[in-house]
């Protein structure tokens, strides 16, 4: 059974910095895309924030250009998104989507939250 688990999520003063990362594990298959989403609040359309293909193209929301990097380590199955300069409106639920095995199927981890508040 595959699992997709967030962490790094929590607190931040506007201005500040947080690193997330997204663990893939109980597969085989080899994992392609990597995205990560955010929703914020709860009912509203998740957006997507930035994806990391397997050979490390990466493409950002444009509120994020600048200020976020995505990045993956393929041996660990393991994706990150440093945060920077944080904003009052980054505050959110962030999610991890990864696409693995030959039909590409979509699997998500259950969210980190982020708040950047003072």
């Amino acid at each position: 059974q595959v699992q997709v688990v967030e962490s790094g999520g929590g607190l931040v003063q506007p201005g500040g910095s947080l690193r997330l990362s997204c663990a893939v594990s109980g597969t085989s298959f080899t994992i392609y895309d990597m995205t990560w989403y955010r929703q914020a609040p709860p009912g509203k359309q998740r957006e997507l924030v930035a994806t990391i293909t397997r050979g490390g193209s990466t493409s950002y929301t444009d509120s994020v250009k600048g200020r976020f990097t995505v990045s993956r380590d393929n041996a660990k199955n393991t994706m990150y998104l440093q945060m920077n300069s944080l904003k009052p409106e980054d505050t959110a639920v962030y999610y991890c989507n990864v696409q693995r095995g030959p039909f590409r199927n979509n699997s998500w981890g259950q969210g980190t939250q982020v708040t950047v508040s003072s």
